[in-house]
Order: C-alpha cells, then structure tokens, then sequence
C-alpha cells in the first residue's frame, strides 16, 4: 500500500479558551458567554480532552483535582454552594480558583453568587455560563476537542463518497485513481478530497477531509487542475466523510494473490484503526467505476447483516451433504420455462 509507512502528524499542543468559545458559538451553534476575566481567555489554554467536574474540590479534597482541564460546574455543584454561607461558598470556590484553572463553565444557565464571581476576577480565573444542561453541553465539548486534538496523518489517494460509503481509493501514481473518481462524479457520487488525503481519528473512526489547499480541485494528467465544484455544482463534493474501504488499484502482473470469492477480508491499519481493504487488479477494458459502486453496496449489504460470500459458501455446503447422502445432482435455477424461446 502506498500509505503503510503513514507517519501521524503531530497533534495540537494547546488552544486557547478564546478560541474553544468562538469555535463553539460559530461551528457548533453553541453559545458561551464570559462573565469574568473575559480578557483572560486570550491568554489561558485548553490542553486536555478530558473535562473536569470539581464537586469533591468544593467540599475541600483537592489531592487528585485536575485543575488543567476545563471544569463544569451544573446543578449538583450549584446546589451545593446555595447550602452554605456566604464564608464556606468563598472557602469552598477559593480550592478551585487558587490553582491555574483554563475556565470554569457554569451550565444549564446557572449562576454564582456575586462575591464568588469577584474572587474569580481577582483571580483571573475566566468564569463563562451557557444555557444548555450539563450533560449535552459535556458531550459537545467534548466532541469538539476530539476534534481539536485528533491525531491525524495524510495519505495518496482520491476519496470519494460512493452510496453514502467512503472509499479512498489507493494504487501507485499514475495508476488511474483520479478518473475513477471523476467518472464516479460523473455518475452523481462526490469527492471529498484528490491526490492528499487528511484523515483524523475521531472516536474509533477515521475521518476524512482534503487540504485547505486542494479542496474541490482534481488533477487529470493530460489536462491539468479541474475545479469539481465550478464544473459539476455543490452536490459533486463533501467537506468531510467517514473512512469505511479502502481500494487499491493494481496492475494485473503485480497481483500475484487476489481474492476470488470474498470469504478472507483483508485490512490495512491507519492511526490504530483497522480498514477494510480490498485489492482491485486491472486490465484494458474492466470497468472500475462499476465495480467500485458494487464495493459500496456490498459494504452495505453487509453492515446490514448479509454476506453474499457465506450465504453462497452455505449453499454449497449444503448441496455437498446433500450429495454425500444419495442426493441429486445440480438442477437448473428453474424449473420451467414459460415459453421464452426468442
């Protein structure tokens, strides 16, 4: 394979809070609004996936807080404050806010007591508040600096989205993977990236997207650079797909072993995640583009439940016992013609 030797690429160090608040309120559609230190947020960073809960840092147990990340404070840590006086709430919120915590988040709209904010503000401590619960906010936060942390890596080859299935097709330069994909294009499938794939592990997937630089553009040798989406509308290409196969166009002469009946799946490893791959070798005249939409819809028939590879290996193994006890030899898929003899 032309990426087994993919090197990830170094994945982000730190962003700052500034930046995790706008991100949200612009791509996320979520809103955070600072109401303390908001000058701070330029200067403090994120450097964790991992969010905090301070609830046992309140009640005085500081030995294991993880101040560096983002902490959370919702219904069950506001309802602890409201309980004590206005001496244990400023004792208690002085074990978060005398160490260098990124940004306290208060959730599902809730606030803190005033003289609690002015502690944070001399601490320079960013206090923000959004409106959503805890746990939904918790889970796109998190999502979000996935995101931002990913591992990542870029690999040779032309990604297109065949029937909601992402296949990145793959093989040695000059093999053809760019007019396979631009005759899918042309079948009304979509790109998602030519030449340089960046794929990042989000979760236990692999998603992919292409460069700043080569985004919508192909290159067809003998041509030059077609911009995809002036030439074929908006509909031709997706910003972002899943990684679910891998196909890899190979010269016929080269394939020494390819698979014949399906029942041994091969794979290739990218960013610790296992992919489907399947070895394509071709020749003058074998129509690649069909056969990469057959790949798609076997794919799918397969997430859903059925293999054609066993279910044709069952047959088998069923006619042999069958012939093994006496049984009739092969019959013909019918058992009458109904007069179609032009």
């Amino acid at each position: 394979m032309p990426f087994q030797d993919h090197k990830p690429i170094p994945r982000k160090e730190k962003i700052t809070v500034q930046t995790m608040i706008d991100q949200m309120r612009d791509q996320v559609k979520i809103d955070i609004r600072p109401l303390t230190a908001e000058k701070q947020c330029q200067d403090n960073y994120i450097i964790e996936t991992d969010l905090h809960r301070p609830g046992l840092a309140l009640a005085g147990y500081i030995d294991l807080f993880t101040w560096q990340r983002i902490q959370i404070i919702g219904n069950t840590e506001c309802s602890y404050l409201k309980q004590l006086n206005e001496e244990q709430q400023q004792k208690a919120f002085q074990n978060i806010v005398e160490f260098d915590v990124p940004v306290i988040i208060l959730t599902d709209n809730n606030s803190l007591p005033g003289p609690l904010l002015k502690i944070a503000e001399k601490s320079n401590v960013p206090v923000c508040s959004t409106d959503l619960p805890t746990t939904s906010f918790m889970f796109h936060l998190r999502d979000y600096l996935e995101d931002q942390f990913a591992l990542q890596t870029m690999v040779h080859g032309a990604m297109v989205d065949v029937y909601g299935i992402g296949i990145l097709i793959a093989g040695k330069s000059g093999i053809g993977k760019s007019e396979v994909a631009l005759d899918l294009l042309k079948r009304g499938h979509r790109l998602i990236a030519d030449d340089v794939v960046m794929l990042s592990k989000k979760s236990n997937v692999l998603m992919s997207s292409a460069t700043e630089m080569n985004k919508h553009f192909m290159e067809i040798r003998g041509l030059g650079i077609i911009d995809i989406m002036s030439m074929f509308g908006i509909r031709s290409i997706r910003y972002q797909k899943r990684l679910e196969v891998v196909l890899n166009l190979k010269l016929w002469e080269e394939s020494k072993t390819i698979e014949r009946t399906g029942l041994d799946h091969d794979s290739v490893r990218i960013l610790g995640i296992d992919i489907p791959l399947i070895h394509l070798p071709i020749t003058p005249g074998k129509n690649i583009t069909v056969i990469a939409e057959v790949i798609a819809m076997n794919y799918l028939l397969e997430h859903y439940g059925y293999d054609a590879a066993k279910a044709f290996q069952n047959k088998v193994k069923k006619h042999i016992e069958e012939k093994s006890r006496g049984g009739e030899m092969p019959r013909r898929a019918i058992e009458y013609f109904e007069g179609d003899v032009e």
